[in-house]
Order: C-alpha cells, then sequence, then structure tokens
C-alpha cells in the first residue's frame, strides 16, 4: 500500500493537495468537487471578514476549530467547534473570526466553479 499522492487521484485527497484559493483577505479555501457537490476546507485567520454575500447553491457547515460571529438572513449567533450551520441558495449571510484563527469545513451543492 503505497501512500503517495497526486493531484490525479480519483478517489484520495490529501492534505496540502490541490491550490489554495484567497477568497477574502485571510480567508482561504482548497475545494474539492465530485459529479455534483463540494467540499471546502476554509482557513479563516483572527479578525478576518467574510464579507456579506449570497450564491445560488445550498451551502452547509462545521466548524472544526475556532470561533466564529456567523451571519445568516440577518440573524447572528456565536459558533464552536462542533457547531454547523445551513445555508439556502440566495440568502445572505457574513462570517467573522473571532478571538483566533478558525477552520471550517463547508459543502456545496450544485458545485461552485469558481472556487475549484
Amino acid at each position: 500500500m503505497s501512500s503517495a499522492n497526486t493531484d490525479d487521484d480519483p478517489y484520495f485527497v490529501l492534505a496540502g493537495v490541490g491550490t489554495a484559493r484567497e477568497i477574502f483577505p485571510g480567508v482561504t479555501l482548497r475545494a474539492i468537487a465530485g459529479e455534483e457537490m463540494m467540499v471546502s476546507v476554509v482557513h479563516l485567520e483572527p479578525d478576518s471578514v467574510v464579507e456579506e454575500h449570497s450564491h445560488p447553491h445550498e451551502q452547509m457547515g462545521y466548524l472544526v476549530s475556532g470561533c466564529l460571529d456567523f451571519t445568516i438572513g440577518g440573524r447572528t449567533r456565536r459558533l464552536h467547534p462542533g457547531d454547523r450551520w445551513r445555508i439556502p441558495g440566495g440568502v445572505l449571510h457574513r462570517v467573522v473570526a473571532v478571538g483566533g484563527p478558525a477552520v471550517a469545513i463547508d459543502v456545496f451543492h450544485p458545485i461552485r466553479e469558481d472556487y475549484l
């Protein structure tokens, strides 16, 4: 069994493989996509902000580490590791990393081509 990984492995994507994209200052992600859905690992630097925006994609997520002030549809909650969110397409949302860095997992349907 080999631990080697290339960008073209159809089944496994190891940490650090793929292109990191900075989507807002201090907010970077690495995404992988299948046929109809996409997963991204998002790294937020302390006090970084994902500015208010919306998109047609359905989005769900999980906070791995750190603390976020997350606003969805005008409602703001402070989220901690293990907390999750769901955002229907077209709903405005905004995120602020509070008190340090944070790592989150986001799942999108359909695929966000702009993140690949």
